[in-house]
């Protein structure tokens, strides 16, 4: 089956940019180097083709029962403009993905899939609303729209020299504004650690707001750096329905979890909660050469405890960091692990995430 490509392939193309596959799309993985986009990101402002995520719309009078029913946040609680994080769960409380859902300003809600998951996902809204007799109307809009992300500590001044006013967006709300002649939802959202906004416009309108943000073009490489940095889980791969099936308090973020709603996983959740996890994901720092690697044994005094399931050398820090999931008496700040890296032990030690935070 051929990959999806973004509205933006032939200007990544014409970029010279490294190409790879990710959730069933061909993207630009890198411009330039991983780390120069990366520190470009830290320092100035870089910019991300993130049209790969998938947009669902839902709306109709019972779009905010169906959202809330299938998400395990309290869309009840948005207000027009409004965004929040959630999470996505199985009748097991494991989660099938993890989401923003976005409150529009003018009618209906918007949720952000993970790459590759629109159409399960559009799949599984329109399911439940025919079985619960929910009037609401689903439409998969993932290849309508483009999506850029403009993020760093000098995103908001860049974008500023193009529209209205974006600082007075405040943090997980949009608004509608123009640039570059294009009507954008701009969202004081992110992936990186950094302030910014992800820019969502109609897909044919995707090289004229691309070109007029002059900064630097950066891929899913330095994407995954930085969102490992600030301690961001990554759909597939920190949490995996079918390889590594985990619930919101495993993957350490039960803050999107209200229980005070009727939501598919509930019961499962509300257990967990109760009962507490046997495992649960941390982060940790690597006090010795070597990288960790998805899939890496994480040992105690020479038994394998968990697996690794990020890694990377962190271009901010200088050293290798990493999330795994081990035993919840393993996972306070400063306990000693191993890394297996290559069958040889390197010793770390368990850090709160964030690893990087902007004061």
């Amino acid at each position: 089956m051929s990959l999806r490509t973004p509205p933006l392939a032939d200007v990544h193309a014409d970029a010279g940019a490294k190409l790879t596959e990710f959730g069933g799309w061909e993207m630009p993985v890198e411009f330039d180097s991983i780390r120069e986009e990366h520190e470009a990101v830290r320092t100035a402002v870089g910019k991300f083709d993130v049209s790969h995520m998938g947009q669902i719309e839902v709306y109709g009078p019972d779009a905010t029962e169906l959202l809330n029913r299938l998400t395990t946040n309290d869309v009840a609680a948005l207000d027009p403009g409004d965004a929040q994080y959630s999470a996505i769960t199985d009748e097991r409380g494991d989660m099938l993905d993890d989401t923003v859902v976005y409150r529009l300003p003018e009618d209906g809600y918007l949720f952000i899939p993970n790459a590759g998951h629109d159409e399960g996902m559009y799949d599984r809204w329109v399911d439940h609303a025919e079985e619960w007799g929910l009037d609401a109307a689903v439409d998969n809009v993932t290849t309508a729209y483009g999506m850029v992300a403009l993020q760093g500590p000098d995103a908001l001044s860049l974008l500023g020299d193009h529209c209205e006013a974006p600082g007075d967006i405040s943090r997980f709300t949009a608004e509608y504004r123009d640039i570059a002649g294009v009507e954008c939802l701009v969202a004081r959202t992110g992936y990186t650690g950094e302030d910014g906004v992800e820019l969502l416009f109609d897909a044919d309108d995707s090289e004229a707001v691309w070109s007029t943000l002059a900064c630097q073009p950066c891929g899913l490489g330095a994407r995954d750096t930085l969102r490992l940095e600030a301690g961001f889980l990554l759909s597939g791969q920190d949490f995996d329905i079918e390889e590594n099936a985990r619930n919101p308090y495993e993957a350490d973020i039960g803050f999107v979890v209200d229980l005070d709603t009727d939501f598919v996983g509930w019961d499962a959740l509300e257990r967990a909660r109760e009962t507490g996890v046997d495992e649960k994901l941390v982060g940790f720092r690597l006090q010795e050469r070597g990288i960790a690697r998805h899939g890496y044994d994480i040992a105690v005094d020479g038994d394998v405890v968990g697996t690794v399931t990020s890694g990377t050398m962190s271009p901010t820090l200088g050293d290798a960091i990493g999330l795994g999931y081990v035993p919840v008496a393993y996972t306070d700040p400063g306990t000693e692990l191993d890394v297996l890296v290559r069958g040889r032990e390197k010793h770390a030690e368990v850090e709160s995430l964030p690893f990087y935070e902007r004061e």
